[in-house]
Order: C-alpha cells, then sequence, then structure tokens
C-alpha cells in the first residue's frame, strides 16, 4: 500500500480569498507547486480535499470548481507534478441551493473525502498525512485515521518536506 498526502486546498494550495472559483482570481501559496511534486517524487499519492459551500450557496456551480482543478492540475503538470484526485464537497446544512442541503460525510469536519480515496487507491492511513489550515481539516484526518498538521506558512514546500522527513 502507498501512503498519501492530503491537501486542503483554500489557504494550504491557493491563497484563501473566499468563494474561489474563477483561475483569474487563483494565487498559489509560495512553495505550493514544489510542494505537490516532493510529495509525487516521494512516491507518495498527492490528493485535494475542500469544502465547497459555494456551490450550496448558489454563488457558482460545480463545473467551475471541475474547471479550476483541471487548470490547477495543467500548472503542475508544468513542472511534473500531479494531483491523483480532486475531491470536494459541495452541500452544506443550510444551502440555498435545494439539492445541495444536506449534513452529508464529506464535509470537513466530518472524514468521508479523505476516506473514501483511503478505500478507492488503496492509501496505506500509517504513513499518510493531512494538510490543512483549520482545525477542521484536523478533525476530518483524526475521524478517518491518519495524521493532521495545522500549515500556517510561509512556505509549502519547506512544510512539506518536514513532514515527509519525518515518516
Amino acid at each position: 500500500m502507498q501512503p498519501g498526502v492530503f491537501f486542503d486546498r483554500d489557504g494550504v494550495l491557493n491563497e484563501d480569498i473566499g468563494y474561489l472559483h474563477e483561475r483569474a482570481k487563483f494565487r498559489w501559496t509560495p512553495g505550493a507547486r514544489e510542494a505537490v511534486k516532493a510529495v509525487n517524487d516521494a512516491g507518495y499519492f498527492a490528493f485535494v480535499i475542500t469544502n465547497q459551500s459555494g456551490v450550496a450557496r448558489g454563488l457558482y456551480k460545480e463545473a467551475n470548481i471541475k474547471a479550476l482543478h483541471t487548470w490547477m492540475a495543467e500548472e503542475l503538470a508544468e513542472i511534473g507534478a500531479h494531483i491523483d484526485a480532486f475531491e470536494y464537497c459541495p452541500h452544506h446544512p443550510q444551502a440555498v441551493v435545494e439539492i445541495y442541503r444536506t449534513s452529508c460525510t464529506c464535509r470537513k469536519p466530518r472524514p468521508g473525502m479523505i476516506i473514501g480515496l483511503i478505500d478507492r487507491f488503496q492509501v496505506d492511513p500509517v504513513r499518510s498525512f493531512l494538510i490543512g489550515d483549520k482545525v477542521t481539516d484536523i478533525e476530518a484526518a483524526e475521524g478517518a485515521g491518519i495524521c493532521g498538521y495545522l500549515f500556517d506558512g510561509p512556505d509549502l514546500e519547506h512544510f512539506v518536506k518536514r513532514h515527509l522527513h519525518d515518516r
């Protein structure tokens, strides 16, 4: 079994500007693309897990998220890096858009996205970890039985490499 690194998106891979869904407003955090490449080079799966309640709030569509993730993958490919899977939760208990109004198991702090990826990719949870910027990210990691680390900047590549070497 192969280990994985689970990246929160907004606030970890990119600057958190709130309800990001357009590549024109997207800004990588320092060392983000290089961090993904380091994870790839270390033989780990690289996953993105992100709550996207903007869909439930009617601010943008799932197609906007998918297009942004496709663009992110293209940007990563330019330096020989890749994400093995992008997972997002479009739900919210108080959603304006009725089809997204639910208390699902995938919305962090619940661990559904992580557990789903562990099962789908046969990930080794013992050697895997999550990098998030909120306590809810860490709670999701704990719920899935993996370690979680709070990223507080400034450089994601250095942060990731430090935790890869701890393993």
